[in-house]
């Protein structure tokens, strides 16, 4: 063989060695990433403390905070009665009688659409939807960010944890290698192969 040949296969080797040591520190970052076993054993209180965060996101805690601080600041809300027509229109429509559910419902049906259309500019007159807004608009960063930051801190690889599953992983290639640091596979590929006569 040439020199240039012996150069491209030592670069191809060099080059394969490299690739490999890549996969193995990827393989072990991966595991360690996800070996939520071990991140337990070795900080229970923080892995608990991520989990409950997690939890409370999960259920919409950050809303409900929200609306409680609403209720707190601005009073709670009263609720809508049972019939949302004034007394005379609800008293004119009892006299009608049987068609009076007919055109009750009918009354009814358009008075929501009526307040469904004009609901926005009702709530930008609102100063307490304008606080919810307010609220909502500040607090909305707040938890996409903690939530970010839960996630990160749930799936980050630490160095201990890396290391070990380094290990491992080095043990078990060199187990699967048989010791010779050539894959079991590529192992007879290295000599040329004639076919039987």
């Amino acid at each position: 063989m040439g020199e240039g040949t012996d150069a491209a296969r030592a670069a191809v080797l060099t080059a394969r060695g490299t690739v490999d040591g890549e996969l193995d520190r990827l393989e072990a970052s991966a595991r360690a990433a996800v070996d939520i076993k071990a991140k337990v054993r070795r900080n229970p209180a923080r892995t608990a403390g991520l989990a409950a965060g997690a939890g409370f996101l999960l259920v919409g805690g950050p809303v409900k905070m929200l609306r409680g601080a609403r209720n707190a600041i601005f009073g709670k809300p009263d609720p809508l009665p049972k019939s949302m027509l004034p007394r005379e229109i609800d008293k004119a429509l009892r006299e009608l009688g049987a068609d009076g559910t007919r055109v009750r419902g009918t009354l009814e049906r358009e008075f929501a659409g009526y307040l469904k259309e004009h609901g926005p500019e009702r709530r930008k007159r609102d100063l307490s939807g304008m606080a919810a807004l307010v609220l909502s608009s500040v607090g909305k960063p707040l938890v996409d960010r903690y939530g970010r930051q839960l996630l990160e801190q749930l799936l980050d690889p630490d160095g201990p944890t890396v290391a070990e599953q380094l290990e491992k992983v080095k043990a078990r290639r060199a187990a699967a290698t048989g010791q010779t640091g050539q894959p079991a596979a590529s192992a007879p590929a290295d000599k040329p192969s004639t076919p039987p006569a």
